[in-house]
Formats: structure tokens, C-alpha cells, sequence
């Protein structure tokens, strides 16, 4: 397994919490320079009540007072989803090094899906890389919503 995968694989325990909250399953973890978990986060949208509690969200801000800085110029953001444009203009705005995300958002992402928001001119770009255990990252979140419907 690759360090990649192994990331991804919090990521999916992080998403299974959310499943267990009725939240959309979605996980993420941001990792400093020496490979550390510095950031977690999962969906928290129901519980708390609040249309930015993505896992992306969560996780920088919490490897953001690790660090004690907003800038997170070393680090990797792993998620088990395209991020979306909020959570791509996080990963902006924080400078992150590299996105690794699983699968593929068709409806809200903005790396590949929708649009690559990362083709625009911003100051800053981070080196992305997709389809990491995509196929158990989609199979969660199929399952999630065949649940609800």
C-alpha cells in the first residue's frame, strides 16, 4: 500500500463517522512535511448546523492551529472527495502543497468535474492527484444515499 492509500484509508474511517451521523460521508486529513495527521475532519453539516462544516474545512482549520499559521505551505490535503468550490478556494488560500483526493464529484466538484479551478490564474496552485481508492470512496458514498432514498 502506498503512503497515498494509507491516508486515504483515515480518510474513509473519517467518512464512516460521518455515515454513522447521518452525514454525507466524506473524510479528510492534512499531513505536514514529516508525514504527520495534523488536521482531521469529516462532514459536519446536520450536526452543527452550519454550510461550511466540510471535512476539508474542518481539517485545515485544525492543521492551521497546529501550525499556528494559515499558511500550510507543506502539507497535503487528503479527502475521499473532489472538493468543492468552497473547499477548493480553502486549499488556495492556505497554500497547500498537494490535493489527493478518491472520487469524483460530478454534481459540486471543481478539480476536474465541473471545471479545474486550479486552470485560472490564482496565486497559488497546488499539485493535485485523484482516483486514490477511488472505487471504496464512491462505494461509500453510493451506499450513504441508496440509505436515504
Amino acid at each position: 500500500m502506498t503512503a497515498d492509500e494509507e491516508y486515504m484509508t483515515v480518510c474513509l474511517e473519517l467518512a464512516k463517522k460521518a455515515a454513522e451521523l447521518g452525514e454525507c460521508p466524506v473524510g479528510a486529513v492534512v499531513i505536514d512535511e514529516n508525514g504527520e495527521i495534523i488536521g482531521k475532519g469529516y462532514n459536519r453539516r446536520e450536526t452543527d448546523n452550519s454550510p461550511i462544516a466540510h471535512a476539508e474545512i474542518l481539517a485545515i482549520e485544525q492543521a492551521s492551529a497546529v501550525k499556528q499559521s494559515w499558511r500550510l505551505t507543506d502539507c497535503t490535503l487528503y479527502v475521499t472527495l473532489e472538493p468543492c468550490p468552497m473547499c477548493a478556494g480553502a486549499i488556495i488560500n492556505a497554500r497547500i502543497k498537494r490535493l489527493v483526493y478518491g472520487a469524483f464529484d460530478e454534481k459540486g466538484g471543481v478539480c476536474a468535474s465541473l471545471m479545474n479551478i486550479y486552470e485560472y490564474p490564482f496565486n497559488h496552485k497546488p499539485m493535485v492527484r485523484s482516483r486514490i481508492l477511488q472505487d471504496e470512496c464512491s462505494a461509500l458514498l453510493t451506499e450513504f444515499f441508496k440509505r436515504l432514498r
